[in-house]
């Protein structure tokens, strides 16, 4: 597939709303079968009144907001689908909508394996290099400590708030390597529940990198950690585990497997304990397992990394070698 074009029908078949709410932050609470309600996230919405207007149909892929506010603006239409809901929440066209999900989820390949969770790779160009460094960022800002994060830690990754100008300004900024440690981009991360909860540049393919990756094979390890998120990553690191990398979502693409399964003997699966992170567990172990030896931790009902303290991971981690272990004896 070239640059510039882009399969909806695919996207349709592939994408779930599931995932696109998981890549945006957005957070909703069970509301019958099959269905999820909470909070609208979309930047249209500007009802004070309406606080739980936004729903949406697992099972058939659309979503709904009932507020005046989100209706007036899409012309009366109440919703759509997984296309209309990225090009309202990015305030782009629906092709615009169609090729960031393609680089986002890696959806090229034309005759997907069913029940197969690996994407193909995109046919494009990596990444490129970015030719500049963000400048005025505070390692020290009070959203890190709230979510765990020491100024060690920080520094570390280069996090902070963001007080310089363009779209990340306000936001705290995570700097992102491909695997030979070049910075390729920078994600910004909302400080007070604004939505989008993360903005990705313009362009920018998750599927090409594994965040912390390229310190990850300097570990000296030969397993490798791999959870979700960014935030995830960091909490494990912080806990003493430089052999963490993130998916930056829940989505893993073939690319990602060829960079762990390239550069390690093992892979130990950290992901939350939603339904969602369970599924996407289950998928990858498999695909990952006719390459390396994998295992896999339970953090829990509705828990995540992020939210764990450092013994909690520590155990975890533990319980894990200990099976290891006991496997290859």
């Amino acid at each position: 597939m070239q640059e510039n074009q882009v399969d909806f029908k695919q996207l349709k078949e592939r994408v779930t709303i599931e995932q696109l709410l998981k890549h945006y932050g957005v957070r909703l609470r069970p509301a019958g079968p099959g269905n999820v309600r909470g909070r609208c996230p979309l930047p249209t919405h500007t009802s004070k009144v309406s606080t739980e207007s936004f729903s949406a149909n697992l099972a058939r892929n659309v979503w709904s907001c009932q507020s005046a506010s989100c209706v007036a603006a899409r012309g009366g239409q109440l919703g759509g689908n997984i296309l209309d809901f990225v090009a309202t929440m990015e305030r782009c066209s629906i092709r615009d909508a169609g090729l960031r999900m393609r680089d986002w989820f890696a959806t090229s390949a034309p005759n997907p394996t069913p029940g197969r969770y690996l994407s193909e790779p995109v046919a494009t160009e990596p990444n490129p290099p970015l030719n500049f460094v963000l400048h005025k960022v505070d390692c020290w800002h009070s959203y890190l400590a709230q979510r765990g994060i020491n100024v060690s830690t920080a520094k570390t990754f280069g996090v902070g708030l963001y007080s310089g100008e363009g779209f990340l300004s306000g936001r705290i900024v995570i700097p992102i390597h491909d695997h030979v440690g070049q910075l390729v981009a920078y994600a910004g991360r909302s400080t007070a529940g604004e939505e989008p909860k993360y903005r990705f540049p313009t362009g920018f393919r998750k599927s090409q990198v594994l965040f912390n990756f390229n310190r990850a094979i300097h570990s000296g390890e030969k397993n490798a950690i791999l959870v979700e998120g960014f935030f995830d990553a960091m909490k494990v690191h912080q806990a003493g585990h430089a052999n963490v990398v993130a998916m930056m979502g829940s989505t893993f693409s073939q690319r990602q497997s060829d960079l762990l399964t390239g550069k390690f003997e093992r892979v130990t699966l950290m992901l939350d304990g939603d339904a969602a992170g369970r599924r996407a567990a289950d998928t990858i172990a498999k695909s990952l397992e006719a390459r390396v030896q994998v295992d896999r931790v339970d953090v829990g009902d509705g828990r995540q990394p992020d939210q764990m303290r450092s013994q909690e991971i520590n155990a975890l981690v533990g319980l894990a070698r200990c099976r290891t272990h006991s496997m290859e004896r």
